[in-house]
């Protein structure tokens, strides 16, 4: 039987570690990871091995050769392009057509039993059997279920928290029968678990999971590279290592010279030929390579140390990588996380904080304090999108060089001349931000129209409608006046797909962005009448018949911000309108909690007093709006949700048209009576908003609603737009000739609790895996986290949150104490699973 070790990696997280040689040849204790996967396969009996390579081929196939000296027999099947997981092994066909194989990749460290996962698979008659291992954070693999007797129930490739319904993922490694590659198309990019596997499920295929008590890290970060390598020497991993340990947990290899004045605080390794000398301190967790040097005075813990490093006296080295061949100098410091690339000079007494990554053949002068990496780039962050965009504190995490790298990262993902849309708030943190934004753009070929202080509705409405590629606008944090969120939206005007931000994050990472020739600097250019182009097209989209007729007095707070460039002159005569916090305030762009609930309630003060119709209070860029009925008491965002999808559906009830509405899988099932109600269905979708805007842009789909103030109207916009949904307001309450309050009144009362329960980063996985198997043979709904439905209709959603170490629950019953004792159960659960 063969196996395909897949070695065509290129690893581009783990830069600058990788800058220079392919992610398998990275050593794990002296070795390279790809010799620990082929040692591994020949102690289960696999002599005859494939290997495909693409990225650095030459680098592999020359320090492996044909296998002879670990006594096995290795052939080398070489990609072209990058091919995927399924097309690579799909390359190497003519040597697989005769019997089953296996397939491993050739970056990830395990112990994994293949002599038992093997028997696994002819016990069941699988077509394919697939190494699964559970792991506390799920997020980076394809996470999968299956039924108690092994057979795959699901698929989910690289999911997000809410998405999680499982901690059992996918190691990479499969048990395949050779008729499986009649499924993958030959020369095309095609994956295994995107493209294959979940295709083979459709059509009954037998595919199994085989779940292996064993060791498994994928070494895919900094952090996972470390982790593996203190594994390695803790013996959590089933893996020899070269040497002899001459007292508890040191291990030194052959040729190796320490003297014995040297301080050894075990685990640790000293490679062969190494030499360590009086007076130096070694700690947990560090490993020297072949040849290295390390002199009096210096202090290693949990350092990295690749082959033929020297180490003057009184350096300080810790939790880092050191890439080979590098010098580090007389009482230099390298901290946490940071990594020194290959052929690099370290001088005296400099300094290299936390996190910097210096590319190879790089030199840092003496005495200097590095806080940035070294090449073009600064350091990346770990997670670069968030809830809101890219966001942090004003010049303390957003700063204009940030600013100026993350504009160049998208510009790089696009094509050279086309138009990128820009606009802000009202800030002057913004107004900084995007001039640095417009620079690094046009400095990358890519034209700029500037819609400067503008509603991120008319930004959004602005990149639809223009030949743009994409758009960025910066905002204040809502609530935060010292954040600032950058958003990117794609060529709708919506935010980037998750698929784009990680591709955008791929780049950034990378730090390799693409420059201008001196030819192509870009245009900046500042459009006209921005904001009558996008009032026309609102009054000609949106119905406003009746408007005139009805005779509304109107209240409404632009809360300071640039909704006020659009109000309230929107409606023209025939709607008395009366306006608070009308003028842009640079000194406060945003709002506290508590400033804004004291501006609703004078805000219904004043509804109530001027015996207006309703009132509305915009957020600062005039996405998202908050009602106030007639008798000056608040709406809240779940109630206002539920008026105005009662208002759209029962006037598209009346033309007996067949029609959707698009909500989020957190809204009350009280929409749903509504809607059936009117003949109106309803398309659940998952709280991302990136989902909800495609699902809003479906034909068919009249209405869609966040539960947070997030209105879409499809007619005009596919994005969320509170001026919009405003101004489909007025007209929907002209024409039925109803106060809000009397919409209210007829909707049935909704019992729909909220609870959010602390939960370690590393135990999400395992919450999630819980809830399923506690959930039994109740229904279940996976559209986002994990939604269970008890057979007399209450139910119960829990929800992992993307950006905080917090699980959400949702309950819905028939009354109060329904709900709450649903929201009891459920979170004794999250709570014992996340302990």
């Amino acid at each position: 039987m063969k196996a395909v070790v897949m070695a065509g990696g290129e690893g581009t997280r783990l830069r600058p570690m990788t800058a220079n040689q392919p992610k398998p040849l990275l050593p794990l204790v002296n070795r390279p990871i790809m010799e620990h996967v082929l040692r591994l396969l020949k102690a289960h009996g696999f002599t005859e091995t494939v290997v495909t390579v693409q990225f650095l081929a030459a680098l592999i196939r020359n320090y492996f050769g044909d296998g002879e000296e670990l006594g096995m027999a290795l052939s080398y099947a070489t990609e072209e392009i990058p091919l995927g997981t399924a097309g690579s092994v799909k390359n190497a066909e003519e040597a697989l057509r005769d019997d089953r194989f296996l397939v491993i990749s050739g970056d990830a460290l395990t112990d994994i039993d293949l002599t038992d996962m093997v028997r696994f698979h002819e016990r069941n008659g699988a077509l394919v059997t697939i190494g699964l291992k559970r792991v506390p954070n799920p997020l980076e693999f394809g996470i999968i279920i299956v039924d108690d007797e092994g057979r795959v129930q699901r698929f989910l490739e690289k999911p997000t928290w809410g998405q999680v319904f499982s901690d059992t993922v996918n190691t990479g490694i499969y048990v395949m029968e050779p008729e499986v590659l009649e499924h993958v198309a030959a020369g095309e990019p095609v994956d295994w678990s995107g493209d294959v596997f979940p295709a083979l499920l459709a059509e009954g295929a037998p595919l199994f999971g085989y779940v292996a008590d064993c060791y498994w890290e994928d070494v895919g970060t900094h952090e996972s590279y470390l982790k593996a390598q203190a594994d390695m020497l803790s013996g959590q991993v089933g893996i020899d290592l070269d040497g002899f340990e001459v007292s508890p947990g040191v291990w030194v290899a052959e040729g190796a010279e320490v003297d014995a004045e040297a301080v050894l605080k075990g685990p640790l390794y000293i490679g062969d030929y190494a030499k360590v000398e009086a007076g130096v301190e070694l700690r947990e967790y560090t490993v020297l390579g072949s040849n290295v040097v390390v002199k009096e005075g210096a202090f290693l813990h949990r350092a990295i140390v690749h082959d033929n490093v020297f180490v003057a006296p009184s350096t300080n080295l810790r939790g880092c990588v050191v890439g080979k061949n590098t010098d580090i100098m007389a009482g230099a410091r390298v901290e946490e996380g940071a990594v020194i690339g290959d052929e690099c000079v370290i001088e005296a007494e400099a300094y290299v904080s936390s996190g910097v990554k210096v590319y190879p053949f790089k030199t840092i002068e003496a005495g200097a304090v590095v806080n940035t990496s070294v090449i073009w780039e600064s350091r990346g962050q770990r997670n670069l999108f968030g809830p809101r965009g890219v966001s942090g504190l004003v010049n303390v995490e957003i700063t204009p060089e940030l600013a100026v790298r993350l504009a160049s990262a998208y510009a790089t993902t696009l094509k050279k001349g086309t138009t990128v849309v820009t606009g802000r708030d009202v800030s002057r943190a913004a107004r900084t931000l995007k001039r640095a934004v417009n620079s690094a753009l046009t400095a990358s070929a890519i034209n700029v129209s500037d819609l400067e202080a503008t509603p991120l509705t008319v930004a959004r409405f602005e990149t639809g409608r223009r030949d743009a590629v994409g758009g960025i606008y910066i905002r204040t944090t809502l609530g935060d006046p010292q954040g600032v969120d950058i958003i990117f939206l794609d060529p709708d005007g919506a935010d980037l797909s998750q698929a784009a931000q990680r591709k955008l994050e791929r780049v950034f990472g990378r730090q390799e962005y693409r420059r201008a020739f001196p030819g192509e600097i870009a245009e900046l250019t500042y459009p006209p009448r921005v904001v009558e182009t996008y009032t026309r097209d609102l009054l000609r989209r949106v119905d406003v018949s009746g408007v005139r007729e009805a005779g509304l007095k109107l209240v409404l707070d632009c809360a300071g911000g640039v909704a006020s460039l659009v109000l309230p002159n929107l409606l023209g005569t025939g709607v008395e309108v009366l306006t608070r916090n009308a003028g842009l305030d640079e000194a406060n762009p945003t709002e506290t909690l508590a400033e804004r609930m004291r501006d609703l309630e004078r805000l219904g003060e004043l509804v109530s007093s001027s015996r207006a119709a309703f009132g509305v209070r915009f957020d600062p860029v005039g996405e998202r709006i908050s009602l106030v009925d007639e008798n000056g008491e608040l709406v809240g965002d779940d109630r206002a949700l539920l008026v105005m999808l009662d208002l759209v559906a029962a006037e598209r009830g009346a033309r007996q048209e067949r029609a959707r509405v698009a909500l989020p899988v957190t809204t009350t099932r009280v929409a749903e009576q509504v809607c059936r109600f009117h003949g109106v269905e309803v398309e659940w979708t998952s709280t991302s908003q990136d989902v909800l805007t495609k699902a809003a842009a479906q034909r068919g789909v009249i209405f869609a609603g966040d539960g947070r103030g997030g209105f879409l109207m499809p007619e005009f916009s596919g994005t969320v737009d509170g001026i919009a949904a405003f101004v489909r307001l007025v007209g929907l309450v002209a024409r039925t000739r109803l106060t809000l309050s009397q919409i209210d009144r007829r909707i049935p009362d909704a019992h729909l609790l909220r609870r959010s329960v602390p939960t370690p980063w590393a135990a999400k996985g395992s919450v999630m895996r819980h809830v399923v198997e506690a959930a039994g043979d109740r229904t279940i709904d996976t559209t986002d986290g994990v939604r269970v439905v008890e057979d007399d209709g209450r139910w119960a959603l829990v929800l992992p949150d993307p950006a905080e170490a917090v699980t959400h629950l949702w309950a819905e019953g028939p009354d109060a104490d329904a709900a709450q004792a649903l929201l009891e159960e459920w979170a004794v659960v999250v709570e014992r699973a996340g302990t």
